[in-house]
């Protein structure tokens, strides 16, 4: 299956839109996660830099300070060193989900369920093949619109028959237009983290046209 790269970037965005709780937690904050995998690696091997690219320019300073101060007390025995550890890896994530803009409530285990979209997306890179990742999210994007369209076509039939139904009409079709929207805007943007999130609020200004 061969995209251009605005049209992975439509599906991509798609399923940041009709997926945002599934990818608003994600996994960067389980301790099975990219960033705790590689905050492991750069202790084990004594080396920060690993873990560097998980934060911006501005807070590389905390990281440092803060792996320095682990590998100084992770030679003072196993209890000392489990500790040490987990303070760097809940400061790195802290740090680390602050520059998306993300709350930090606390490490979770590993283990724990990303939702489909994360593991389709770590499952493509792993395999080096997008294929199944665009299926699921170009399936699931699909049966938004459908499910979005057929509501307001429905309301439509029925806008006449009295000013309720009316209402009922408009606000169908605001929301299904505001989606269509949204899609179409971040489709075109540059892309990230923020996505669904900045088109839910932009979204927001309009909810009274």
């Amino acid at each position: 299956m061969k995209l251009s790269l605005f049209s992975f970037r439509v599906l991509v965005t798609l399923a940041a839109l009709v997926m945002w709780p599934v990818v608003a937690t994600a996994h960067c904050d389980t301790m099975d996660g990219p960033v705790v995998r590689d905050a492991m690696a750069a202790l084990q091997e004594g080396d920060v830099t690993p873990v560097l690219k998980w934060v911006g320019k501005d807070a590389e300073p905390e990281i440092r300070a803060a792996f320095s101060k682990t590998m100084a007390v992770r030679s003072k025995g196993a209890e000392a060193k489990d500790l040490a550890d987990r303070f760097f890896f809940e400061t790195l994530v802290r740090v680390h989900r602050a520059g998306e803009g993300a709350p930090f409530t606390g490490l979770k285990p590993a283990g724990t369920d990303p939702g489909a979209a994360v593991t389709a997306a770590d499952k493509a890179l792993q395999s080096g093949s997008s294929d199944a990742l665009v299926k699921l999210i170009s399936d699931r994007a699909s049966a938004e619109v459908r499910e979005r369209f057929a509501r307001v076509a429905q309301a439509k039939r029925h806008a006449n028959d009295s000013v309720e139904a009316g209402r009922a009409y408009v606000r169908a079709y605001v929301e299904f237009v505001h989606h269509a929207e949204r899609l179409y805007s971040n489709a075109a943007s540059q892309g990230g983290h923020d996505d669904a999130a900045a088109s839910s609020g932009a979204a927001s200004n309009h909810v009274h046209e």
